[in-house]
């Protein structure tokens, strides 16, 4: 890890942060987001959110800053910050312990560093740059290897649709077909599912409804980690024009890569069964 360029930042913010998420972790409420409500806010979010603007601000004053509640600021620069305060927020407002805080560098459309920090399952720190590998604690993070998904565990994070339920029973219906192809299925819909496939304990995790902040981090944690990172298409994502998708949706899927042919079989038939090409 020595090799790192934003290591040390990483491990530093990521770290001080999940401190401040265990000062409110079990003591506070959230309230739904009015635009969303699958989608909750609390008083930890906005404090870990500016406490990570400040951090960068200090140490790369001219580069871009995406956060989940402040928004953008754009500084003009090819260098652009995604914050995720808390990922989970649900599940840390209810005193779950599967929640996580993410940051990720993009440099143009490109993920290029990133970590994730599991405040509550003892501060664990997941951390990668690009060409350099991915680590927890120091030690080499890869996906599993194992090479039957019907013995595997995967995670699948799912939200209502209210303005189209229809939706949400057709996800379902895909959700029940790749349960026919896997061992069990596991969700928190938060980065621990995402950590677990860092690990190699879970196959992989996927998600219909997210944000860039729910990305930028994770799409080079699990490329360096030997995985896969690609939408519901099998197609890479691109981040180009950051600053201005905001409130656009992105899809993931996060995976060992020997699975992939098998789970975009499946996946695919959301998307037929919707008419969409």
């Amino acid at each position: 890890m020595d090799q790192f360029e934003y290591g040390n930042f990483l491990l530093e913010s990521l770290g001080r942060a999940a401190d401040i998420a265990l000062q409110y972790y079990q003591k506070v409420s959230g309230i739904a987001k009015a635009e969303d409500n699958n989608q909750v806010l609390t008083k930890a979010d906005l404090e870990i959110g500016q406490f990570l603007i400040d951090q960068i601000q200090t140490k790369y004053p001219g580069h871009n800053i995406i956060d989940e509640e402040i928004g953008a600021l754009d500084n003009g620069s090819d260098m652009t910050w995604v914050i995720d305060p808390i990922d989970g927020t649900s599940n840390f407002a209810a005193g779950v312990p599967t929640y996580g805080i993410m940051l990720g560098l993009l440099v143009g459309d490109t993920a290029v560093a990133g970590g994730i920090v599991l405040p509550s399952l003892n501060k664990q720190i997941y951390i990668a740059e690009k060409n350099k590998g991915a680590f927890l604690n120091g030690q080499r993070l890869r996906v599993t290897e194992e090479n039957s998904l019907r013995s595997s565990l995967l995670a699948y994070g799912i939200d209502s649709h209210q303005e189209m339920p229809d939706l949400t029973y057709m996800e379902c219906t895909t959700l029940a077909r790749l349960i026919q192809r896997i061992r069990n299925l596991r969700s928190t819909n938060s980065a621990f599912d995402l950590a677990m496939v860092l690990e190699g304990r879970f196959a992989g995790c996927l998600n219909r409804t997210s944000k860039i902040w729910d990305n930028v981090a994770q799409d080079i944690l699990v490329k360096e980690s030997g995985g896969v990172y690609v939408n519901f298409k099998g197609e890479e994502i691109k981040y180009a024009n950051a600053l201005q998708r905001t409130k656009e949706n992105f899809e993931f899927i996060a995976l060992a890569p020997q699975f992939l042919d098998e789970i975009l079989e499946v996946v695919r038939t959301f998307n037929d069964d919707r008419g969409i090409n």
